[in-house]
């Protein structure tokens, strides 16, 4: 009986030791995840060039960080080999070249008040382009009125050696991704919008991606858009209000001469001034009996000024009634008076 036990009791044991020997189903089906590969940056990527009658300084690499610089990446994305995808929270553009691989490099991004979101696609590209500053750009910074019709390219312009044009569903906001002189702005919000590069990494970019390929413009918190999100539109500035002068009053007409009448003046007649009687001390002052006011006249119409007054025609004055006596004789009979014919 004793012996029957002992050999249960191995038996027991056997099976317990062939149980551990059996692997876990969790541990058989879990994939072995591989060490995502380290940044690798491109060697020699910023040193001078010639671009074709322009040459390229080389760019400090030591005030460059290290982040902003070209380099292979590991990055998982939807999107197919040859998208472009901006992060601009990251200040960083991904060129996406296989499943889990992509090329960043780094950017700078549109400022406080320019920044925007959604898809794109390249429409148009230019070497060495010519940049033309929009009008509101010119109405902020008026010095650059003297590029309204374009400035040349080369290597001061804003453009820098290439530029690729966005447009969305058939528009062009004004968007490009393009090359600049400012290689210092790098990694900031400084653009107007734009997505500026480096120039040697916007000749880069260049000559791999596509005509028509598509580009995303990342939210500001990195999230991937779902629609397309522009800045507003700036305030348009008041124009002055001009205020039309008052009309000046014609001074009234006043026939020359009588201007020192009261009854003509402009003014009417002075108030007549009536002197205050201070009574005496322990007198009783009585108010002056009221007197009736005169009958108001009719105020003589006031000729104009270019017309002389009438004068009225003397009244005849009725002489007193006086007898008719006849001439006296002698003055029937006298000889009439010779005419005068000298000179006194």
């Amino acid at each position: 009986m004793e012996l029957i036990g002992r050999k249960l009791a191995a038996a027991v044991i056997a099976a317990g030791m062939l149980g551990g020997c059996v692997p876990d189903a969790a541990t058989v089906n879990t994939r072995i995840e591989e060490p995502a590969p380290q940044p690798k940056l491109f060697e020699g990527a910023y040193a001078a060039r010639a671009d074709g009658k322009y040459q390229l300084p080389a760019i400090p690499t030591e005030r460059v960080p290290v982040q902003y610089q070209r380099q292979s990446v590991a990055y998982t994305s939807n999107e197919p080999p040859g998208t472009i995808v901006i992060n601009p929270r990251e200040r960083v553009l991904y060129f996406i070249t296989g499943e889990d691989t992509a090329i960043r490099y780094g950017i700078a991004v549109g400022k406080e008040g320019f920044q925007w979101s959604g898809t794109a696609v390249v429409a148009n590209r230019r070497h060495w382009p010519t940049w033309t500053p929009p009008p509101e750009m010119i109405e902020r910074k008026p010095e650059l009125a003297r590029w309204e019709k374009g400035q040349p390219g080369g290597p001061t312009n804003p453009l820098g050696a290439r530029a690729l044009y966005l447009e969305t569903n058939g528009r062009d906001y004004g968007y490009r991704i393009h090359g600049t002189p400012e290689w210092n702005s790098i990694g900031h919000n400084a653009s107007s919008g734009c997505i500026r590069m480096i120039n040697q990494d916007v000749i880069d970019l260049f000559e791999r991606v596509p005509d028509g390929a598509k580009v995303v413009v990342m939210t500001q918190d990195g999230k991937m858009p779902t629609g397309l999100t522009l800045p507003p539109p700036p305030p348009k500035k008041a124009k002055p209000v001009t205020m039309a002068a008052a009309p000046a009053r014609p001074a009234p007409a006043i026939p020359s001469g009588l201007t020192n009448l009261p009854m003509l003046s402009p003014y009417g007649a002075p108030a007549a001034v009536t002197p205050a009687v201070t009574p005496s001390a322990g007198e009783e002052t009585t108010p002056p009996a009221e007197e009736p006011a005169p009958e108001a006249q009719p105020a003589p119409a006031e000729p104009l000024a270019e017309e002389p007054l009438a004068v009225p025609a003397p009244e005849p004055v009725p002489l007193p009634d006086a007898p008719i006596l006849p001439p006296p004789a002698d003055a029937a009979t006298a000889p009439a008076a010779e005419p005068a014919t000298g000179s006194l």
